[in-house]
């Protein structure tokens, strides 16, 4: 069986899959991966202690508001999870939440990744907003790569939508300040594999207007968790803006 790497990605709400270049960013990023045999996803949209997944067969959460109406009628059926559900349990307690779907933060990247809906997918709660103890999260679920399963975390590298500009409302892609200071210092401390410092979220560059709650950051140590070594450099796959936030999304080995 192949093993799997883990991912960061920046999910997009619904309007990404209109975006032809991010899909085919997110569609190119999926085909140069092995297939995998299942998938648990960690978003920033489902959070609840202690860890939880949900429903073996998951319907889709509509959790947001304002856009065309087509998007509350999209369905992505993956099939029966309950195989991965016994492996998630080999390595982490967690309760079962049996009408919990998957929210956008799940479901919007997926439906780019892997159209087909033809792989079986879990969520995953986000227990914590500590770094540490999500590094520690990731390592439990470290073994599950042997087994096939593709781990993501799923957030946005900056995600201040109180702050962005009335231009970035309407599309402009060019990042205030706070999100390229944000995005940079990230950069550069993946590049260099320095957990350290990006655990130190609060006090970089940006801050609190990149993430003025921190949920979408905070995916981020449940995938460096899962590396072989969280203190490589990691594989920055898609960089970029949209709407001024940060798409920067990684691979760890």
């Amino acid at each position: 069986m192949t093993r799997m790497p883990a991912l960061f990605l920046g999910h997009g709400a619904p309007p990404l899959l209109d975006d032809a270049q991010w899909m085919a960013e997110l569609k190119s990023w999926a085909d140069a991966l092995p297939r995998p045999e299942s998938i648990v996803i960690i978003s920033a949209h489902w959070e609840a202690a202690p860890a939880a997944i949900s429903a073996f067969h998951a319907p889709l959460v509509y959790d947001f508001s304002g856009f065309p109406d087509r998007f509350y009628h999209l369905t992505y059926d993956t099939p029966l999870a309950e195989n991965l559900a016994a492996s998630v349990a080999g390595v982490l307690p967690a309760h079962q939440h049996s009408q919990r779907g998957l929210d956008h933060g799940a479901w919007v990247p997926l439906m780019a990744m892997y159209p087909d809906a033809d792989i079986p997918v879990l969520q995953l709660s986000l227990p914590s907003q500590s770094p540490s103890a999500l590094l520690e999260l990731g390592a439990k679920l470290r073994p599950l790569r042997d087994e096939g399963v593709l781990i993501i975390g799923s957030g946005f590298m900056t995600h201040g939508l109180r702050h962005l500009s009335p231009a970035n409302w309407a599309g402009d892609p060019t990042p205030p300040g706070w999100s390229r200071d944000f995005d940079d210092w990230a950069a550069d401390a993946l590049a260099r594999g320095d957990v350290e410092t990006l655990s130190d979220f609060r006090s970089a560059p940006g801050m609190p207007y990149a993430h003025p709650t921190v949920e979408h950051l905070t995916p981020l140590y449940v995938t460096l968790g899962a590396a072989d070594d969280p203190s490589a450099p990691t594989d920055q796959v898609i960089e970029g803006y949209f709407m001024g936030l940060s798409k920067r999304s990684l691979q760890t080995a």
